[in-house]
């Protein structure tokens, strides 16, 4: 077997350790949508991962000081409003659904990427707008393209979002290490999330009990599974955020693009078996028009490049 054809299995092995641990711990923010809200779980969150960062920071040789701050910053800024909506829309929507929601980020690429720079997009690409699409509302279903629910919309904006975020990773932050990125954006979240709290202690407002009161719950007495779960995610998206990074470094991108989408049957897996959730069958062709999509826009791609990746440092 040629050297190329192991870093590809290798890559793959990495990516299916990646989703099957995102899947996992994403599941299980409706659980700590129980007890606490978001905003707190960002804030804790971002507190768990700086102190895991800080301890292996040394051991492992991490550069974590940025090259250009600003960019950093605005990309963070960015990438931790997509997630803050997809966390949010985690307490409400079934982990597969609110994934594929957000594995319409190479769509939008495409489509900023022509209207600001003014790139060109192939007849193959616009097919696989036009497939995704399609998708997104065979998955969505026909209550949220009729603006029934805002809640359903949430992942379709997150995706959007994280489509600038991927842009610029690519035109702010080249140069910049991938820690550095991912302490960057943890960071944020944690800013997000303790401004959330301020403001919410501040004015309070309506709660109601158990995972409906995530958006609007402002700080509370932590509960020891609100800590455990939220450690879990801490850990989880580090060791998930680790392994993409890797695929990315030893395999070409367009083909680690495509095998990302194995976090949609991933999370289908873990919905069923820790919820018994079942998709439609409407719903399960509907992330497979979003595959093909992917599949589709990652094919022109001949060189490893940053936006390709729907979801290379999701968390």
């Amino acid at each position: 077997m040629s050297t190329a054809q192991n870093r590809t299995l290798a890559a793959f092995g990495a990516v299916l350790i990646y989703a099957c641990v995102i899947a996992f711990t994403d599941n299980y923010v409706r659980v700590i949508a129980r007890d606490a809200g978001l905003w707190q779980f960002h804030a804790t969150r971002t507190l768990m991962a700086f102190v895991i960062l800080a301890l292996v920071a040394v051991p492992l040789g991490l550069q974590l000081r940025p090259k250009r701050p600003r960019a950093v910053l605005a990309r963070s800024a960015i990438h931790g409003a997509a997630m803050v909506i997809y966390f949010g829309a985690l307490a409400f929507l079934p982990v597969a659904q609110v994934a594929a929601g957000l594995f319409t980020a190479p769509i939008f690429v495409l489509l900023i990427q022509r209207s600001l720079y003014g790139q060109a997009i192939s007849g193959v690409q616009v097919l696989a707008v036009f497939v995704g699409f399609v998708g997104v509302v065979l998955v969505l279903g026909p209550e949220a393209m009729s603006g029934a629910t805002l809640a359903a919309l949430l992942p379709i904006i997150a995706g959007a979002l994280y489509a600038m975020g991927n842009i610029a990773t690519q035109r702010w932050c080249a140069g910049e290490s991938a820690e550095t990125v991912v302490a960057g954006f943890f960071g944020m979240l944690g800013v997000i999330g303790l401004v959330g709290m301020a403001v919410l202690w501040a004015f309070p407002l309506p709660v109601p009990e158990g995972p409906e009161g995530f958006l609007q719950r402002g700080p509370v007495w932590p509960t020891g599974e609100f800590l455990w779960w939220t450690f879990v995610q801490a850990a989880g998206s580090l060791l998930g955020v680790g392994m993409i990074v890797k695929a990315y470094q030893i395999a070409e991108a367009s083909r680690v693009s495509v095998f990302e989408y194995v976090i949609l049957p991933a999370s289908a897996a873990w919905g069923l078996i820790l919820w018994g959730e079942r998709l439609t069958w409407i719903a399960i062709a509907g992330m497979g028009l979003i595959v093909v999509a992917g599949v589709l826009i990652a094919r022109p791609a001949r060189e490893p490049s940053l936006d390709q990746s729907p979801t290379a440092s999701r968390q």
